[in-house]
């Protein structure tokens, strides 16, 4: 893993610091989850209130991952990954010290920065690790970030235990920023920024997606609590804006995201299956965590698990599975190829999903299949980044996987949504608690989720040896075709630089 100018010694260890800091990101995202009763109860915030703790951290790192991702491309993706860090540092101070839920807000948006983390890593590892090893790095890198929601959630299960102080999380949170932040610092070697001509900024391109994203988030996490109709009014809206931010990246002479890095015969498919990937994790974690405490003398099913046996007990073993499979994914995806390491998981989260939704009886079963969702979902992680740089320029690295965040973040949303309006449409006791029938058919989307992600990641595979490709250029200038194994590619496909056509 040899970089120019450096060591083996000295990659291994930007690798370990990009690692942490992109669990620490993950861990940022998932600790929240199952504090919400706890900080609705301590700030006195209805349900409606308290919800903005977390889409107010979706909608900040929707809007700037892309933005953060694309700045990194041009101006070298040490010095930004230094900032976003600082950034969030700040907001976890704010969180540890907010009395109230502005605050509090306030605090989560700051923290949303760093969702830009993971594809800012994903393109410094390119510039900086031989190719050899590069799917290894990036693959580890990956399932530390699906690990890390695991552990996130077991260790707010564990803090916040027996009515805890929701800020012994913030607290954690601000740690494990900190020590990123000086590990990045001295660690991760600086990268050259590229070379682009024309404008620095697309401002029409930033605000169109902004103003999309947000609306159709909003509609996702709000719409459960709102009517149906203000709800798919905001989410047409928000869907017509990005369609509008589409055409408009497609004619700009310096775009956000480049064409190349949103749509293609190959990387398209490697955002749709990141969005089912992210919306089967989700599935099971609100489903499991849900379902372990319900109490069986009055919902009828359940194990009446406190918060923190929920978390010890039936997550902990997943979040250990979701690292350990991080360990030997990036292998799996450099021997056998990105598109068919993700069918193979996902035909094995499939599996682990219909052992949820038969049995449910005994909490070994639970324990299992969550053990196996996570190895699923760690594997997923690791291939989707390779077939994402594998299908863009060196150059769009940081903005094409920053694409491919935001959609597991779309596909998260669309299934914390889902869940909501299935366990109030179907309840018992009196509608206190969700039916186990909504338990059942959220597990079943789950492996729907993951099975349809395995078929469409494998739409996104490699052009054949020889085949014809074709170079994207300004909608001014016809592209160029060329053959594959061209001098500039990566020997396994589609030259680096180019696109299938």
């Amino acid at each position: 893993m040899d970089r120019p100018g450096g060591t083996a010694a000295s990659t291994r260890r930007a690798v370990s610091a990009l690692c942490f800091a992109v669990t620490t990101m993950s861990v940022l995202q998932a600790a929240v989850v199952p504090m919400i009763p706890t900080m609705s109860a301590q700030l006195g915030a209805g349900p409606a209130e308290i919800g903005w703790v977390l889409t107010a951290n979706l909608l900040a790192a929707a809007i700037c991952t892309p933005v953060l991702g694309k700045l990194a491309d041009r101006r070298g993706g040490r010095r930004v990954l230094i900032g976003i860090l600082v950034v969030v540092v700040l907001g976890s101070v704010l969180c540890v010290l907010a009395t109230s839920l502005p605050l509090l807000v306030i605090g989560r948006v700051l923290q949303g920065s760093a969702f830009a983390i993971f594809p800012i890593g994903v393109a410094v590892l390119r510039r900086t690790t031989d190719q050899r090893r590069l799917t290894h790095a990036i693959g580890l890198m990956s399932g530390m970030m699906a690990g890390g929601a695991g552990l996130g959630m077991v260790a707010a299960g564990v803090l916040v235990a027996d009515d805890g102080p929701y800020q012994r999380v913030f607290w954690m949170l601000l740690a494990l920023s900190v020590v990123s932040l000086a590990w990045v610092s001295v660690a991760v070697p600086a990268t050259p920024g590229a070379a682009v001509p024309g404008p620095g900024a697309d401002v029409a391109g930033v605000l169109l997606l902004a103003v999309g994203l947000c609306a159709v988030l909003l509609a996702l996490a709000e719409g459960p609590r709102r009517s149906a109709g203000t709800a798919v009014g905001v989410g047409v809206g928000g869907l017509a804006c990005l369609v509008l931010w589409c055409l408009h990246e497609r004619r700009t002479g310096a775009p956000l995201v480049p064409p190349r890095a949103l749509a293609g015969r190959r990387v398209t498919p490697a955002h749709i299956a990141a969005a089912l990937v992210g919306a089967a994790m989700y599935f099971q974690f609100l489903g499991i965590a849900q379902f372990v405490q319900a109490a069986p003398e009055v919902a009828g099913y359940g194990f009446g698990a406190s918060v923190l046996a929920a978390s010890v007990v039936f997550l902990l073993p997943g979040a250990g599975a979701g690292f350990a499979a991080a360990a030997v994914s990036g292998r799996l995806v450099h021997r056998f190829r990105g598109d068919r390491v993700l069918a193979a998981m996902c035909i094995v989260g499939v599996i682990a999903f219909v052992v949820l939704v038969v049995a449910r009886d005994r909490p070994w079963q639970l324990i299992a299949a969550a053990v196996v969702v996570n190895v699923f979902v760690s594997g997923s992680y690791a291939a989707l980044p390779s077939l994402v740089t594998d299908a863009v320029p060196a150059a769009d690295t940081a903005v094409a996987n920053g694409v491919n965040a935001i959609a597991r973040i779309v596909g998260s949303s669309i299934a914390s949504a889902t869940v909501a309006s299935l366990f109030a449409a179907l309840t018992v006791a009196g509608g206190a608690h969700p039916a186990g029938t909504a338990y059942g058919l959220v597990f079943a989307l789950g492996g729907a989720a993951a099975g349809a992600a395995g078929l469409v990641g494998l739409m996104s595979r490699p052009a054949r040896p020889g085949a014809e490709t074709v170079v994207l250029t300004p909608a001014s200038t016809p592209g160029r075709r060329v053959r594959a194994g061209t001098p500039g590619s990566t020997g396994r496909g589609a030259p680096r630089d180019r696109l299938p056509r």
